[in-house]
């Protein structure tokens, strides 16, 4: 959880490694286009490596300025609308210049508490609508990120909660689409 002794002069959270800035950096991006927005994702690439190799771009990034360490997101192309987010990333493939990538996205979520009260047999709609209807549903947002060398990390939004200050993050709040970005690097 981030405490406000982990918070910058302009509210925003500080983090101590590039993976984790860059999520929080993400979901901070994220959270000025407001909710109800659809998934985006975003290429990260080394800073310093970009300076170097491309300083036109890192010019027109306004990374000129910015110290070497840390990673750099570049979102990418809208994702294709209707297509199952699964079925989507297990068609990337990122060229050897990515150091890593990220998702951020919105989805409704259900305590621990409200699985016992499960309809079993449920289809996936049936079970968005079910998760939709619950009174204890709570809307995130979700910014997974996962680097070529295995290095995760996550920040967790609750819209009810929507500030910088209550942002949680942690290498594993939600395994399975690290696990989905991950693959995206897997040799095939």
């Amino acid at each position: 959880m981030v405490t406000m002794s982990n918070i910058a002069a302009d509210g925003a959270p500080l983090a101590a490694n590039p993976l984790t800035q860059a999520v929080l950096e993400i979901d901070a991006y994220a959270s000025g286009l407001g909710w109800d927005q659809p998934a985006r994702l975003f290429a990260l690439v080394d800073t310093a490596q970009l300076r170097s190799q491309e300083p036109a771009l890192a010019q027109q990034l306004g990374l000129a300025e910015q110290a070497a360490a840390g990673l750099t997101p570049i979102e990418q192309e809208e994702l294709p609308p209707g297509q199952p987010l699964d079925e989507f990333l297990a068609t990337i493939a990122w060229p050897e210049v990515i150091a890593g990538c990220a998702l951020t996205v919105e989805r409704l979520m259900l305590p621990p508490s409200a699985e016992s009260a499960l309809p079993e047999d449920l289809d996936d709609q049936a079970l968005a609508s079910w998760v939709a209807e619950h009174p204890q549903r709570q809307e995130v947002r979700m910014t997974v990120a996962v680097l070529r060398d295995g290095a995760r990390e996550s920040a967790v939004r609750l819209r009810a909660k929507d500030s910088p200050t209550e942002v949680l993050t942690g290498a594993e709040l939600v395994p399975g689409l690290a696990e989905a970005l991950a693959a995206t690097f897997e040799e095939g």
